[in-house]
């Protein structure tokens, strides 16, 4: 397609959004959103080959972190439909008395969802199902990176609605660019920092509402009253699952240095425990997902190597293998701030220790960075806790575990500055595609509203004083 095909696309989404989507009810949502709770079930090993072709994603992993979460939202927005679309009313103000105010809940129209390839099944279907849900039409463009699951979408799509309802444009940056050039709805776009900018920059240009799930340099506080093997065991699964290449993995390690060596130990222990003891045995683990290209191969082996000249020392992993795109994981100490591994997002099998001397030191560090998108602390301590989360700020938080909280269907899930913005999942993302329209309705003659109107005199001036008055 080029440039005016997607124009054509796009108004054929415009016009079977005013002409039948606008006009249906709400049981014709729920049979799209149920089509594919159909299809996923019925193609379920099809998934699970298809990513495992494009970088050796293990079933179990395309089960927990593809395909579990899509079911649970749909099956989430097949049992809240009725009442997230409910009008809701809202009281008036003694100044507003005898007005009804109620807000009424509308689709936007025609959506854009630009979607990544670290988990290109579920970070592509889980946008489009808030979006049926919420009664828009929809174009994705899913990541060229992981080319099977590309293919696999089109599929998906195809099979089960026409074009002017869902379509799925593949290609790369000129594709996506020239997508960017309509006059969306609005636009969710999951990626990148850095693209992110370009996408909220080009919907500017249209006043196009956006939702921009980006990553960020998610920290771990690890405190002295922290249950250290249990620590080391969540940090471990939720650091190494999809091979560190998730935007809520853990980016690097604050750890007490009166506990690191302990710590340490116990991260050693738990490692071995899942993954395995020697290289080739580790290498071989099928729970290890690649690098998913050469691309960022290279740019992890580079930033790696550079660590290391720069005084990171290697506690274990750092064997690489260029033709597999393979990446031990590999866990790195004595890592300062003004170290390669820490200014950047690692998006791979890496993992730094910083550590410190008191929490107050741990605090300073992490306020030096962007707000992260996800934030993680370990400690036994209420008091820590709240410390912790009082002084910091993150679009998410997760106390002594991992990972867990993109999975909590009642938890909106987003960033915050350059983390992103806007929020996803069950009720939020269904909001992120719709309006909240406010309406008012008023009587008619006789309205309290008509004592401030002009010609003024000493009843209207008492009435605007006593309704304006500062207490």
């Amino acid at each position: 397609m080029g440039t005016n095909e997607y124009s054509e696309l796009y108004q054929l989404q415009k016009q079977y959004f005013k002409n039948v989507l606008k006009k249906e009810r709400l049981y014709a949502r729920k049979e799209r959103l149920l089509k594919i709770k159909k299809w996923i079930k019925d193609n379920q090993i099809l998934i699970q080959d298809t990513l495992y072709n494009d970088f050796q994603k293990t079933p179990e992993e395309v089960l927990i972190s593809e395909i579990k979460p899509i079911i649970g939202e749909i099956n989430l927005a097949l049992k809240k439909l009725r009442s997230w679309n409910k009008d809701r009313s809202v009281s008036a103000p003694l100044t507003l008395l005898g007005t009804k105010g109620k807000i009424k809940i509308e689709p936007k129209g025609v959506c854009l969802v630009i979607a990544p390839w670290n988990f290109p099944f579920m970070l592509a279907v889980g946008p489009i199902i808030s979006a049926i849900a919420a009664g828009n039409t929809v174009v994705l463009k899913p990541s060229e990176m992981t080319p099977h699951t590309e293919k696999l979408l089109v599929k998906l799509f195809s099979d089960l609605f026409p074009k002017e309802c869902i379509a799925v444009i593949t290609g790369g940056i000129p594709e996506t660019t020239a997508l960017l050039q309509l006059p969306w709805n609005h636009i969710f776009f999951t990626g990148s920092p850095q693209v992110g900018k370009i996408v909220m920059k080009q919907a500017a240009e249209h006043l196009t509402s956006v939702t921009l799930e980006l990553g960020g340099r998610n920290p771990v506080v690890i405190t002295k009253n922290a249950n250290l093997r249990d620590a080391a065991k969540k940090l471990a699964w939720g650091k190494f699952f999809n091979n560190g290449q998730s935007c809520v993995s853990p980016n690097y390690v604050l750890i007490d240095k009166e506990i690191k060596a302990k710590f340490i130990e116990e991260l050693k222990f738990e490692f071995v425990d899942m993954y395995g003891n020697y290289p080739e045995e580790i290498k071989e683990n099928k729970a290890l997902t690649r690098v998913v290209n050469n691309f960022h191969y290279n740019r992890l082996k580079i930033l790696l190597d550079s660590s290391i000249n720069s005084g990171a020392e290697v506690v274990f992993g750092n064997i690489t293998e260029e033709k597999t795109n393979y990446i031990s994981p590999t866990i790195l100490t004595n890592v300062k701030e003004n170290n390669p591994i820490f200014e950047e997002e690692i998006f791979g099998p890496i993992l730094p220790l910083i550590e410190y001397s008191n929490i107050e030191e741990a605090i300073t560090t992490i306020q030096k960075v962007d707000s992260p998108l996800a934030f993680y602390v370990f400690s036994k301590s209420k008091k820590e806790q709240e410390y912790i989360i009082n002084n910091t700020s993150a679009g998410t938080t997760v106390i002594n575990d991992t990972t867990l909280q993109f999975a909590h269907p009642n938890l909106p899930f987003g960033g915050v500055g350059s983390s992103g913005m806007g929020k996803a999942h069950g009720h939020y993302g269904f909001l992120e595609f719709s309006n909240q329209r406010a309406i008012l309705t008023q009587r008619t003659n006789g309205t309290t509203s008509q004592f401030i109107y002009p010609k003024y005199n000493w009843f209207n001036r008492l009435i605007i004083k006593i309704i304006t008055w500062n207490e």
